[in-house]
């Protein structure tokens, strides 16, 4: 199981990866994992605003549904919208399929995130 070393991570399994005051959030490839074969994502619209633990998207996968959260609170500035024709990239590339980009309201707030290592640790105790 993949886990970069230049993302914050959180307890729900997204990733996010700073970009100055703008941020990508994806689903970790644990998450894509356990869901197993992606088959929808309901993104979220440009200039929608979220607190940190809102649902910004909706994933359907073959297995369940369920949401991605917000690690940071933001407003969305991008989505990527090849997720709508082709969902199946966040099996295949889970840390280069990010779902949307932010604009950070609070930079501070990812210090409240887990870093690989505290990811790794956090995986090794939900086995």
């Amino acid at each position: 199981m993949e886990v970069k070393k230049d993302l914050f991570y959180t307890k729900d399994h997204e990733w996010l990866k700073v970009d100055g005051e703008e941020a990508y959030i994806g689903l970790c490839d644990y998450a894509q994992e356990h869901l197993g074969e992606i088959v929808y994502v309901e993104l979220p619209d440009e200039d929608d605003e979220f607190e940190a633990g809102d649902s910004v998207a909706a994933i359907e996968s073959t297995k369940a549904a369920s949401d991605l959260f917000a690690p940071v609170a933001g407003t969305v500035v991008e989505v990527n919208e090849e997720l709508e024709d082709a969902p199946e990239m966040l099996n295949e590339k889970p840390y280069d399929a990010w779902i949307c980009k932010i604009k950070m309201e609070n930079a501070d707030d990812v210090n409240e995130l887990m870093s690989a290592a505290d990811y790794e640790k956090f995986l090794q105790e939900e086995a």
